[in-house]
């Protein structure tokens, strides 16, 4: 039976997402959610960027922007080189040396329209998908980059949505490693990039799969 599989923020971290892929084994009716923040602050930014391309031949991939992936856009895509400093703070100096050259790096056209191609948010039946946060009283058509990419849960916590639907979300990182289960809401930002893991969730049976930075699976269990 295909499954539906959300991934956690990445973070340049591409052995971390190679363990958890091994560990999947995604099929090619399967679809996998990616939560977004391919890039920044781990040492495979460029890595990271090239295995989803790949991926999204293997299988359904819906991949949703991070609001680290944004930056990178505004900057390498857009040329806000404005940007340039609080981005290269903020963990773009990670991805800068991944991809080689001068800031903001030499970054190939594919990556940038992938980027270009993600998502700002997924809806199924019963769940929606966003990178960070969500205003629950409006449908997320509606809702603008800023409100879905930004806000961190510890400044506010969205009540259930309006549409009645359980919310997945990354953007704000867990640090004990754990998925914080709400209830109406999860977030499966399990601090990758720190000494935390990278974590997937399979959204119907709640099972989920954890790997560490060397891809290292730390156990996959139902939730």
């Amino acid at each position: 039976m295909p499954r539906t599989i959300a991934i956690g923020d990445i973070h340049g971290h591409l052995a971390a997402l190679d363990g958890l892929l091994a560990a999947i084994e995604p099929a090619p009716d399967d679809t996998l959610i990616t939560l977004g923040d391919y890039v920044d602050r781990g040492p495979d930014s460029r890595g990271v960027v090239d295995r989803l391309i790949q991926l999204g031949r293997r299988c359904r991939l819906v991949p949703l922007l991070g609001n680290h992936d944004l930056m990178m856009l505004e900057i390498r895509g857009d040329g806000q080189l404005d940007l340039l400093d609080d981005w290269l703070l903020f963990g773009g100096a990670a991805t800068v040396a991944s991809y080689g050259g001068d800031p903001p790096g030499d970054v190939p056209p594919e990556h940038l329209d992938f980027l270009r191609g993600c998502r700002l948010f997924h809806e199924t039946e019963r769940h929606l998908f966003v990178h960070a946060n969500y205003d629950p009283d409006r449908p997320l058509a509606e809702q603008s980059t800023d409100e879905l990419l930004w806000p961190s849960l510890r400044a506010r916590v969205p009540r259930r949505h309006v549409s009645g639907k359980t919310a997945i979300v990354g953007h704000t990182a867990q640090k004990t490693g754990e998925v914080l289960d709400l209830g109406h809401l999860k977030c499966i930002d399990t601090y990758i990039y720190g000494d935390g893991c990278l974590t997937a969730l399979e959204i119907d049976s709640d099972r989920i799969w954890q790997v560490d930075a060397r891809g290292r699976v730390r156990g996959a269990a139902p939730g």
